[in-house]
């Protein structure tokens, strides 16, 4: 692929990525996407094919990097300490939204994602990225024996629900104008991490 071709790529990638946060994936038009990304039609067709191809890709771009990353860390992690495997999961999601250019606007278009139930997006990511979930699911359970399979996935439902939420900055407590944004970023990792433990190792709810 030449360099033009990559940046027009990623040109289109990144303006549909803000779109898609800002006004959801049926309401942005790929002439939205086209007029602010300043190519045409067929630009979108040839590097994607559809719009259902750009909203895939936008997905691809961050998760499949997200998620070798979570893998790589749940391998060093082993089965080891619930913290160091809560770690694995949480601490590459946070570092992305941190270090990647535009990594909210990709929390809040995954968010989307489950928000408009869109049930051939969900089938998307269950298909493409279900199996990493899966993996951290069975070290999860191996460590906390005392939780029936219903009652750990209640739980990490939960739990990925309060890292979407950390890694869009939805927050109430907000970064000190004397604390720096990776510092913030690490505050929280910490906090998610004992808050999460101390969740799954309580007993299971009643009823």
């Amino acid at each position: 692929m030449s360099q033009t071709s990559f940046s027009t790529r990623e040109r289109i990638l990144g303006v549909a990525e803000a779109l898609f946060a800002r006004h959801g994936f049926a309401g942005a038009s790929l002439r939205q996407v086209t007029a602010t990304a300043k190519v045409n039609l067929a630009a979108v067709n040839y590097h994607f094919g559809s719009k259902d191809g750009l909203i895939e890709e936008v997905f691809r771009r961050r998760l499949d990097e997200l998620n070798r990353e979570r893998l790589a860390a749940l391998t060093k992690a082993g089965d080891g300490k619930l913290e160091d495997v809560l770690d694995a999961f949480i601490r590459p999601a946070l570092n992305q939204s941190l270090h990647s250019q535009g990594g909210a606007a990709f929390v809040r278009v995954l968010a989307r994602a489950y928000a408009e139930h869109d049930e051939r997006l969900r089938r998307f990511l269950s298909d493409n990225y279900g199996h990493v979930l899966r993996e951290f699911a069975q070290v999860f359970a191996r460590l906390l024996p005392h939780l029936d399979k219903d009652e750990l996935y209640w739980r990490l439902d939960i739990l990925a629900g309060a890292v979407t939420y950390a890694m869009a900055d939805f927050g109430i407590i907000k970064r000190r104008a004397s604390t720096s944004e990776e510092v913030h970023r690490r505050q929280a990792v910490d906090h998610l991490i004992g808050f999460a433990a101390a969740g799954l190792r309580a007993p299971p709810s009643p009823g």
